[in-house]
């Protein structure tokens, strides 16, 4: 798994104590820029009405989303669709700006406006593809739920903080129609720290695996970590290599996308995820045991 990125995110929203510039701004040092106009592709779960009015409000400088638009904001949102894209046909990690999984077919909240990961899957799906999404962000993909809630194609599944923004992802939620059943909430109190995301962790791979996706799509938001300045969970960087190592020792098709993460380690805790993929890609060890030598 490798890391994409690229500097036009550093434009939108730039000086936000919230979703602002300061999230990334240690990834220019590391990582060369990577591009993908991915215009084209947002129309595969927004409406083409939805598309126009929030380029709009960027032309204009509306507010939406409790952000300030601006013209960047438009050419930021296009390349991190783009760049989600990319990472979902080569199994990578797309850090991008500005995040999607609050956004709905046609409503903006949360920071997000076209729901990055969701327009990656259902291309996916499209593709004839049976898709497992995992959001491990602190808040719950409302936006990401929602858009697959009806479909048997994508088990949707949110490990979050209970009762904080968006005040949904509660256990009942579990899918309607064709997609009952295909929903999982696994919803954490305020102060949860590693073990027990890792409990969650393991009923959300246990569910997977009967799932049987072709591949694993995650929504990588890091406001659970123990230093965030918006919610109250405990986790540490530890947690996410963790978090990325069994995945990868369950499943061998995953990207990733960035959400959240509202702190100044946010490149540690990335770096650390995909260290666990990476790892986790790697054969086991035999452990050699001295008391079964022979000669």
């Amino acid at each position: 798994m490798k890391i994409l990125f690229n500097s036009k995110f550093l434009n939108h929203n730039q000086d936000s104590e919230a979703e602002g510039s300061y999230r990334i701004k240690k990834f220019p040092d590391k990582y060369k820029n990577s591009d993908f106009d991915g215009e084209e592709y947002i129309e595969l779960v927004h409406t083409n009405q939805y598309k126009d009015i929030i380029k709009k409000a960027c032309e204009k400088k509306e507010t939406h989303a409790e952000v300030e638009l601006t013209p960047e904001s438009y050419e930021a949102a296009k390349s991190a669709v783009g760049l989600t894209i990319e990472a979902s046909k080569n199994g990578d990690f797309a850090v991008v700006r500005p995040p999607g999984h609050h956004a709905k077919k046609e409503q903006a909240a949360g920071f997000c406006f076209f729901n990055n990961i969701a327009i990656a899957v259902q291309k996916l799906v499209n593709e004839g593809k049976r898709v497992f999404v995992f959001d491990f962000d602190g808040h719950h993909g409302d936006g990401t739920q929602s858009i697959f809630y009806e479909s048997e194609k994508v088990l949707f599944c949110s490990i979050h903080q209970l009762w904080a923004y968006p005040y949904s992802g509660f256990t009942e939620e579990m899918g309607s129609g064709k997609g009952e059943g295909f929903t999982l909430n696994l919803p954490l109190i305020a102060g949860a720290g590693d073990m027990e995301f890792y409990d969650k962790l393991n009923q959300a791979i246990a569910a997977a695996k009967n799932f049987n996706p072709d591949i694993v799509a995650v929504s990588a938001g890091f406001d659970s970590y123990e230093d965030d300045r918006i919610l109250s969970l405990k986790y540490s960087q530890k947690a996410y290599y963790e978090c990325g190592l069994r995945l990868r020792r369950a499943f061998p098709n995953i990207f990733a996308v960035l959400e959240g993460g509202y702190h100044d380690d946010l490149l540690e805790c990335v770096e650390a995820f995909v260290e666990g993929i990476n790892i986790g890609a790697r054969p086991r060890k035999n452990l050699y045991d001295s008391d079964m030598s022979i000669g």
